[in-house]
């Protein structure tokens, strides 16, 4: 498990923050099996994604797609001018719901997004981590925390541009 600050505030961002993601990706996933039992057994398998902008950068569009698991996911973000705030929206194939959104923004090359969810119908707090590597190499992963103290990686992505 990983420790994260106590009410960590996500930053704010601009109308381009997630341009860097516009195009086509192979995404190398790995999730934790089980979770919230200390485990370090993780699961592989290949994903891919096209991430498109929309309203001149303030929104975009990314479907995901893992054939391995017979799963498809779209992340819809939307960039509050107001707030300075991406809220960044999940549509997952097996439930077919749009879940609460996260919300964050980034500081240089990285993005911090969190939010309420729930976990085996149980509360959690969730965080978001984006890494710009490079122009065709990102990084991202997914924690939860039941207290806001205690935080578990239970997914991280490494994403290679596939095309522009």
């Amino acid at each position: 498990m990983n420790y994260h600050p106590v009410n960590f505030a996500a930053p704010t961002g601009n109308a381009h923050d997630f341009d860097f993601l516009h195009g086509a990706w192979r995404i190398d996933n790995k999730r934790l099996k089980r979770r919230w039992v200390g485990s370090d057994d993780w699961e592989s398998f290949e994903g891919f994604s096209r991430c498109q902008p929309y309203m001149d950068g303030s929104a975009n569009v990314e479907q995901l797609d893992v054939p391995a698991l017979d799963f498809s996911g779209l992340s819809l973000r939307v960039f509050d001018r107001t707030t300075r705030r991406w809220a960044v929206h999940w549509i997952d194939s097996r439930l077919g719901t749009l879940l609460p959104p996260l919300h964050g923004g980034f500081m240089g090359d990285h993005g911090v997004f969190v939010g309420r969810d729930e976990d085996a119908g149980q509360p959690v707090t969730v965080q978001f981590f984006w890494t710009r590597l490079d122009a065709d190499n990102v990084r991202w992963s997914q924690a939860f925390s039941r207290d806001g103290i205690v935080w578990e990686t239970n997914w991280i992505m490494k994403l290679r541009r596939v095309s522009p």
